[in-house]
């Protein structure tokens, strides 16, 4: 009994250091601080691909940097640069069996300015039948970062083989190609050549280490996205042209950077802690698909990633919702550890829009990792979602103080080792 009596004193004096230490390092103020810094009017939107996004990185790294955390693999930077490549189409031919395929059933998605490929190329060959997912298929191909010689069925000649264009829109910049041919006959030997034009464009996230101090190479993320829409080419007379993005998503930057304060204050996580500001997320998430290839996926133990958190949930302060919360008991565990708090964390109430596989997460969550998005914006009815009025003066800095401590508190069991989240079931998904 006196044992028991003694483990139970301890877990509330732990409890209550946390909540004693989140109150006093994470504060309205220092908040409001990021915020302002991050959604200014001089960021222009943060738009990707602009000098504006590169400020918003330097600033994110400084900070990490006043933080004391680690470079990533001890690089001596805090950026995660990747490029990212557009081809444009110059010239293609294709013969199958000797005989001329016209070019308009031939789309080849590469980053290489000239592939010339036969049936000895090595080149895997897949088959799209008739009623195959035209959508989803090719993109898992892409995702897969192979050699492919993909036959479609000539069912879906026109539009919805035409549609597999936009793939080559970006690409991560890499040697393999995909040959896409509208044909049903499975050639012997083939003849493909293409010379396309590569556009290579720079992209960084930003990224900072807190090593972990007996279990190194479990890992537990913390993310938001700081790139934004940018600035409105074509404003009307005297309105306001920038988007600065102060809910989506400074407001989960903020979080991370705050986060990454505390932590590494605290200094006593065991496992190691990964904060990151992925770029990209508005015009397809390519910062977090390549941070998320970077790892794998069984050493990453949780992920927490923070999008628009600046407004009232639907229940009003001290909550926010967990998308995919269903999926694992991360949810329930965050929750075990607010008990006496005030704070809750309800599941994701926007489930027809699919945000769990809409965010910075979905890399992970699709490895099974538990991967979760945290969030209170009001999906059906946020007045500034995508507007130039995204702006500081609609955000409530207490209430997003008291979501990053909740945040803190309800992680660490998580970040102490003595809690695992269960995994997404990816059964469904193969």
């Amino acid at each position: 009994m006196k044992k028991l009596v003694g483990l139970l004193f301890c877990m509330v004096i732990t409890i209550v250091s946390f909540a004693q230490s989140a109150e006093k390092l994470i504060t309205a103020k220092e908040v409001e601080r990021i915020e302002k810094v991050l959604s200014a009017d001089d960021m222009e939107g943060r738009r990707t691909f602009t000098p504006a996004i590169d400020r918003a990185a330097a600033f994110i790294a400084e900070e990490f940097k006043k933080a004391g955390l680690q470079t990533w693999n001890n690089s001596g930077s805090y950026l995660q640069p990747f490029s990212m490549a557009r081809a444009k189409f110059i010239s293609a031919s294709c013969s199958f069996n000797g005989v001329a395929i016209d070019t308009k059933n031939v789309i080849v998605v590469t980053t290489q300015p000239d592939i010339a490929i036969t049936e000895k190329s090595g080149f895997e060959i897949i088959t799209m039948a008739k009623g195959a997912d035209l959508r989803r298929e090719p993109r898992k191909l892409v995702a897969a970062n192979k050699n492919y010689l993909v036959l479609v069925d000539t069912s879906f000649a026109g539009d919805r083989f035409n549609a597999l264009i936009q793939l080559k829109s970006r690409l991560f910049k890499s040697d393999k190609s995909i040959v896409f041919v509208l044909s049903s006959e499975v050639p012997k030997t083939f003849s493909i050549e293409a010379k396309h034009e590569i556009t290579e464009q720079k992209l960084a996230n930003v990224l900072g280490i807190l090593p972990g101090k007996s279990l190194k190479n479990e890992y537990v993320i913390f993310s938001g996205h700081y790139d934004h829409l940018g600035i409105n080419p074509k404003p009307g007379v005297n309105t306001d042209s920038i988007y600065n993005g102060a809910n989506d998503d400074a407001a989960g930057t903020t979080a991370v950077m705050m986060l990454a304060q505390y932590f590494k204050k605290l200094n006593n996580n065991e496992r190691t802690l990964i904060f990151v500001a992925f770029t990209a997320e508005e015009i397809g998430g390519f910062g977090s698909q390549y941070f998320s290839r970077q790892f794998n996926p069984e050493e990453v133990k949780a992920m927490f990633n923070i999008e628009m958190i600046g407004t009232e949930s639907k229940w009003g302060t001290n909550s926010a919702y967990i998308t995919g919360y269903e999926k694992t008991d991360m949810g329930k565990i965050l929750q075990g550890n607010l008990s006496g708090t005030g704070f809750t964390f309800y599941p994701d109430p926007y489930t027809t829009q699919n945000l769990f596989y809409r965010s910075d997460n979905a890399t992970l969550a699709r490895l099974g990792v538990p991967a979760h998005t945290i969030s209170t914006s009001k999906m059906d009815s946020e007045p500034n979602y995508h507007k130039v009025s995204d702006e500081i003066g609609t955000l409530d800095m207490n209430n997003m103080a008291m979501i990053i401590k909740a945040i803190a508190l309800s992680s660490k069991g998580i970040i102490s080792g003595k809690e695992t989240p269960s995994r997404v079931d990816t059964s469904s998904l193969q």
